[in-house]
């Protein structure tokens, strides 16, 4: 089992030259989600579901972008829930686990970024399940296929084509 423990974060968050560690890259990936979501709606989103959080790397620069919005993540790391998830609205649950957390609402923009290579195809169903009935605006779902040449973390990596995710994610309802 992989472990996202702290010096998991360490190592591709904080002393990373790799995109998830550096603070504009993520920045950009936020204004294109949050441009997208805005276009689908014509309007300014005012929340926001982020499937696999980590530490929460998207609220930051949400609330610059968007004072004032509604953030809620989920991960399966014990460490960046317990460290973060009470200043930053984390809650402890992987993709399996999404199904059981009853979300009562939808969100303008749901967030599933860096995730889904990591995780087996039952994981993703559950997790793209939970995406497709909580989107309102638009879904910002970020995935490495085995034709990318990817830098970073291949520990798990699950070695899915590109044909695969579109399956994965047609059938979700996405």
């Amino acid at each position: 089992m992989k472990r996202y423990d702290r010096a998991y974060f360490d190592r591709w968050y904080r002393h990373s030259d790799v995109g998830v560690g550096q603070r504009e890259f993520v920045t950009r990936k936020v204004m294109l989600a949050v441009a997208a979501a805005e276009f689908v709606l014509g309007r300014r989103i005012a929340s926001v579901l982020d499937v696999g959080c980590g530490e929460g790397i998207w609220r930051a620069p949400l609330l610059k972008l968007r004072p004032g919005i509604s953030y809620l993540g989920f991960d399966s790391s014990e460490y960046a829930v317990a460290r973060w998830g009470a200043k930053r609205n984390l809650k402890l649950a992987g993709l399996a686990e999404l199904p059981s957390q009853r979300l009562a609402r939808s969100y303008d923009l749901v967030v599933c970024a860096d995730v889904l290579h990591y995780v087996s195809d039952a994981e993703a169903r559950a997790g793209l399940g939970v995406i497709a009935k909580r989107t309102r605006g638009a879904a910002f779902i970020e995935a490495f296929t085995n034709a990318d040449a990817i830098e970073g973390d291949h520990d798990h990596f699950q070695d899915r084509s590109p044909a695969r995710y579109r399956q994965l994610i047609a059938a979700a309802g996405l």
